[in-house]
């Protein structure tokens, strides 16, 4: 058997978070030409080091082989895309940014968010390791490097371009299998007195909102604050603020200095640390028990789709999101209880999901349609969204959200 080590201090993992089998890479869209070729699928076996306590993956697929070529792109996200247009808009104004200043974002897509600091002539550098995205962001007028973080290239970079007033890291955190790589090549991007901000999920929520699709391949840890703390710890940096945030189904934002800068930690850092402490999450007990309520998602959404295919009810999903492929495939479900979901983005239109085959049609294949029911796969823009489909009442239909308890709403 093979001996699995945490990532951030080599302790041997032999603590189950949960299981959930076996699964395709979620964003591994299929042509129609590859469906009849043989699919790989790779374990979501989440484990929690005894130690440190990060909630981890074992990387049972490089990072290069998911992100050279991908299939997200955030400026499809309307609501993403105005929480970054805010953050830019704060971040200048509280930094002071200009003409003189520097703003680094690693893994910056497709310029969704320094676009914004461009528009306020303030200079950017973007770090994306997808060159497919990275060309959408260039040709948006976003300077962008295409290379994976890490000391070396982090250092290259700096070089190069200079260290930043401002490093940007938003949900690529968890998405790095070299953790401690990863955070040397942020420091290394930072200047003496620069800010660096990270937002991802935050692990407390998971738990609590029972946000289990949200484990996936791409997502190699699930980190709260102490874990995220202990993570920059090992390159100098000292995570100073945090903010609480909604995106995503509650995240973190959290800010952090070199130590050789840092100022004392706000009373924000000790509230959420204490908010983890009291759930549990500072303890190797505390981390279990979430198998229970993935099952009962599961059943849950499961019956309602048996049950609707028994009355002859008609039910299609709205959005391909790579926690939408690990929902369904965990469920078992095909197209025989969802006849296809539809995207905005084209990239995914005229493809299938990974695993499932559910065919991904252009969004006004709804109104053509008028299903029953819309199963609304990325349930954190459920205001968003909401507003969207509001055209979907019009015949009667609704909406169906599956998390965090099966709703029709």
């Amino acid at each position: 058997m093979t001996i699995v080590r945490c990532r951030l201090c080599a302790t041997e993992l032999t603590e189950t978070f949960v299981d959930l089998g076996m699964s395709p890479l979620c964003e591994s869209y299929l042509p129609a030409d590859r469906l009849d070729e043989p699919e790989t699928f790779y374990p979501l076996h989440v484990r929690v080091c005894p130690d440190c306590l990060l909630v981890q993956l074992p990387a049972y697929v490089p990072g290069e082989e998911i992100f050279s070529d991908y299939a997200y792109f955030s400026s499809y996200s309307d609501s993403w895309v105005a929480h970054a247009r805010r953050y830019a808009e704060t971040m200048t104004e509280q930094l002071g940014l200009g003409p003189g200043s520097l703003v680094t974002e690693v893994a910056s897509n497709d310029g969704y968010l320094l676009r914004h600091f461009v528009a306020r002539g303030v200079p950017v550098l973007g770090v994306e390791p997808a060159a497919n995205v990275a060309a959408v962001a260039t040709g948006r007028g976003v300077r962008t490097e295409v290379c994976f973080l890490g000391a070396e290239t982090g250092a290259a970079l700096a070089r190069r371009y200079g260290r930043a007033d401002l490093v940007v890291a938003n949900n690529v955190l968890a998405h790095v299998p070299d953790l401690v790589g990863f955070v040397a090549g942020l420091a290394a991007l930072l200047g003496p007195s620069g800010l660096l901000t990270c937002e991802f999920p935050h692990l407390l929520r998971l738990i609590e909102r029972r946000q289990y699709d949200t484990i996936y391949h791409e997502h190699y840890q699930y980190l709260s604050l102490l874990t995220a703390r202990r993570a920059l710890a090992t390159a100098g940096l000292v995570v100073v603020d945090v903010e609480e945030l909604s995106s995503h189904g509650g995240s973190l934002r959290i800010h952090a200095r070199p130590a050789t800068a840092a100022l004392e930690p706000s009373s924000n850092v000790k509230s959420v640390l204490e908010a983890e402490a009291e759930s549990g999450l500072h303890t190797l007990a505390g981390h279990r028990g979430f198998a229970d309520a993935v099952f009962d998602i599961r059943r849950n959404l499961v019956d309602f789709l048996l049950a609707a295919r028994a009355q002859g009810r008609s039910v299609v999903g709205y959005g391909a999101p790579g926690k939408g492929n690990t929902l369904l495939n965990h469920c078992g479900v095909r197209a025989d209880l969802l006849a296809y979901t539809v995207d905005r983005n084209p990239y995914k239109q005229g493809r299938f999901l990974p695993g499932t085959h559910i065919p991904v049609h252009p969004p006004e294949r709804i109104a053509e349609d008028r299903p029953d029911y819309v199963l609304v796969l990325p349930w954190n823009l459920r205001s968003e969204l909401s507003a969207q489909l509001d055209y979907v009442r019009r015949w009667g239909g609704r909406l169906v959200f599956p998390i965090p308890h099966l709703e029709v709403v």
